[in-house]
């Protein structure tokens, strides 16, 4: 089995995903490789090549960084690491999604039809952080969730947001694009989203937190301009039809805390960890 399908492996993502968690319970203990392996179910020499091909550095790289990081941030407590997210620009790793990801909204008419008259392009596809449903119109993607409660149920949440759309399926296509989004190159990728005015504001603004660093709903409301709309910015959030491209992973509550995520706080956790390791 080469590389990219050890990556892509379900057993291997719940390995990794298992890992993570038990790495950010214990990285202030400083926990061995071994004792990190042992939590997974897997020799020290197999999980270390496994977590170091998924994130690219080792476990115990990763341990560091996060310990060195949470040192940095308690030295001062009152710069906001999550606004200096957001006022990076482009001088941060994150100018991926800034530069190459940009968003196109359904017309008004499209948006209350619900999609009447349009054609949906679905198809599944394996990802570093589990299997996903892609799904999109020839002139962009709409819709990107992840799976975890069988086919049927995400085909159904798919018709439940394109009730009145055709939808054709098209593995092979739908995996290409996977393949492309997941890969970490540089292509230009056009989503075409169905959404209020508001919404697509709020998911803009996703775009321009870089990767590696986190936003609280405060920070995202004051961005847009309506400081007074943490909640409304919440559900915007929370509505995101596409994962891991609209970066809503990467919000955290004002204290820190990982707080919710449409596709799983475990995930959540899984994808942040993957985006730091690549600081490292």
């Amino acid at each position: 089995m080469n590389q990219q399908a050890t990556n892509l492996d379900p057993k291997n993502h719940q390995r990794i995903a298992a890992a993570i968690g038990f790495i950010l319970d214990h990285y202030q203990d400083q926990p061995r490789l071994a004792d990190i392996a042992k939590h997974v179910g897997l020799s020290s020499w197999h999980f270390n090549r496994l977590f170091t091909s998924w994130a690219g550095v080792t476990p115990k790289q990763l341990v560091q960084f996060l310990s060195l990081r949470a040192a940095k941030r308690s030295l001062d407590r009152h710069a906001s690491v999550l606004s200096a997210s957001l006022n990076a620009g482009l001088s941060g790793p994150g100018r991926l999604h800034d530069l190459f990801v940009t968003i196109e909204a359904m017309t008004p008419g499209e948006y209350k039809n619900g999609g009447a008259g349009l054609v949906l392009d679905y198809g599944f596809s394996a990802s570093p952080f589990g299997d996903v449903l892609l799904a999109g119109t020839r002139r962009g993607l709409s819709h990107l969730s992840f799976v975890d409660r069988g086919t049927d149920e995400a085909i159904a949440e798919l018709n439940k947001a394109w009730p009145n759309a055709t939808l054709e399926r098209n593995e092979p296509g739908m995996s290409a694009l996977a393949g492309q989004i997941f890969s970490g190159g540089e292509q230009a990728l056009q989503l075409r989203l169905k959404g209020t005015n508001f919404q697509l504001q709020v998911w803009q603004a996703l775009l321009k937190i870089p990767s590696g660093n986190q936003a609280s709903y405060r920070d995202l409301a004051r961005t847009i301009g309506r400081p007074n709309s943490q909640r409304a910015v919440a559900n915007a959030v929370g509505r995101n039809p596409v994962a891991w491209l609209i970066p809503c992973h990467r919000v955290l509550r004002a204290s820190g805390a990982l707080g919710g995520y449409r596709w799983g706080v475990e995930r959540k956790a899984e994808i942040l960890t993957w985006e730091l390791a690549q600081q490292v």
